[in-house]
């Protein structure tokens, strides 16, 4: 996960013969700073050079007020809408009493809902995506779409079900529900639109073999890098005390896979690795960080950073990146983005879901504590020299943008031709 904006495309070029496109988004594409506004971000940036966007999204930070003016330099024009978290937690328990996900009524709007339906009949828009299965709830009805595209991203009711088997009752069987709801809804939406895309094979895999009757609706795209961006260099400052060898993880800290994995490792795992050589440290670097997480630092070696500037000083001076996953759908960007930085990866199973790499050749498996010994131990004594080098090409072969979109174009019904081998119609 970046968490400085990666540097910004440059907007797209005037065109009167680009058709009005509806762009649906449940969070504000920017700034790329966490792993679904990578996404968005590079799907808007793309699709605005075939289509007049038309965006209607949610801000739920208060900072990212700041960037409205760096999406609406993509867009024709742009409806933000503010969602305050804790209301909209409040307002999903709607969902108890009418039956529904409690995900939709989260994210009900009825300003946005009465912009949307302006915006599609004043522009006399016929062709519409969404990014997240919630936002479908805003396309008009009355409105006969040509062409309508859902990128659901990961299987999110399968995360909700992960969530509950880790969970305590009352909260696993709130969280059961939703999984099972939203799964409902998920399908719904994969059988009303022309395309369901996912974002990668193995996540669109899981959505086929749950919802058997949808599979030839259903496609994926990869997630990319830019991989001139997050490059190995000798330029970066330490941030790191002299002296030590630091294990890092990098993401938002108020995702709760995230959460659960560095609170994870820093208890079970760190201190057996602390205990083979006091040089190392634990660094997690990221934005949000609650209680738990900062209360983190109170172990030996444990550093919590907070948000920063750049996350590349601190790859590029690591010993290693971890990614101790123990809940994950979807491709894990803070894996790819170590990757390109050439830096040796730690990375359980979960984690690694939807990444074409190969344990020992481009990252290092893990999965219990011996295993992030051995691991640890060998690149401690100069092991796995090559190991980044091998990860840095698989990514620049592998996950860059301009090859992962051109087909999301062309479902969309644009003039663009269907990129290769990216997965983005049915398999």
């Amino acid at each position: 996960m970046a968490l400085a904006a990666t540097p910004e495309p440059a907007g797209p070029a005037p065109s009167a013969t680009r058709p009005p496109l509806l762009f649906l988004c449940h969070r504000i594409p920017y700034p790329p700073n966490k792993g679904d506004k990578i996404r968005a971000f590079h799907l808007l940036h793309h699709l605005a050079q075939h289509f007049e966007v038309h965006l209607a999204t949610f801000v739920d930070d208060p900072a990212d007020w700041a960037y409205t003016n760096d999406v609406e330099r993509h867009c024709h024009s742009a409806h933000f809408a503010p969602l305050v978290p804790w209301r909209a937690t409040l307002r999903s328990v709607v969902g108890f009493f009418t039956g529904e996900a409690l995900t939709l009524p989260y994210y009900r709007d009825q300003e946005l809902a009465r912009r949307v339906e302006h915006t599609v009949r004043e522009h006399g828009i016929r062709h519409a995506i969404v990014y997240s299965s919630a936002m479908a709830q805003y396309l008009p009805a009355a409105v006969a779409f040509e062409r309508r595209v859902a990128d659901f991203v990961d299987v999110d009711s399968d995360k909700w079900l992960q969530y509950a088997a880790r969970r305590p009752w009352p909260l696993s069987w709130v969280y059961r529900r939703e999984g099972h709801r939203l799964f409902a809804h998920e399908q719904r939406v994969a059988g009303a639109f022309d395309a369901g895309l996912f974002v990668s094979a193995a996540e669109a895999a899981l959505f086929r073999r749950r919802a058997p009757a949808l599979a030839d609706r259903i496609g994926h795209y990869d997630n990319g890098v830019n991989a001139d961006y997050f490059a190995p260099g000798d330029d970066y400052a330490d941030p790191f005390p002299a002296g030590t060898r630091a294990l890092v993880f990098t993401g938002a800290m108020d995702y709760w896979p995230n959460v659960d994995a560095v609170c994870w490792f820093a208890r079970e795992v760190f201190p057996a690795l602390r205990r083979l050589d006091k040089r190392l440290v634990f660094c997690v670097v990221g934005s949000n960080p609650g209680p738990e997480v900062r209360a983190l630092a109170e172990g030996d070696g444990v550093t919590v950073t907070g948000r920063v500037p750049d996350v590349r000083p601190y790859l590029a001076h690591a010993l290693a990146a971890v990614a101790p996953l123990r809940i994950a759908r979807g491709v894990q960007n803070k894996v790819l983005e170590a990757m390109a930085m050439a830096r040796p990866v730690l990375v359980t199973g979960r984690g690694l879901e939807g990444i074409d790499a190969r344990d020992g050749e481009h990252v290092l498996v893990a999965e219990s504590t011996a295993d992030f010994a051995r691991h640890v131990t060998a690149l401690l004594a100069g092991g796995h020299c090559d190991l980044g080098g091998r990860a840095r090409q698989l990514v620049r072969a592998r996950f860059a943008w301009e090859a992962c979109l051109p087909e999301v174009v062309a479902l969309l019904g644009g003039s663009a031709e269907a990129g290769a081998g990216t997965g983005a119609t049915g398999e």
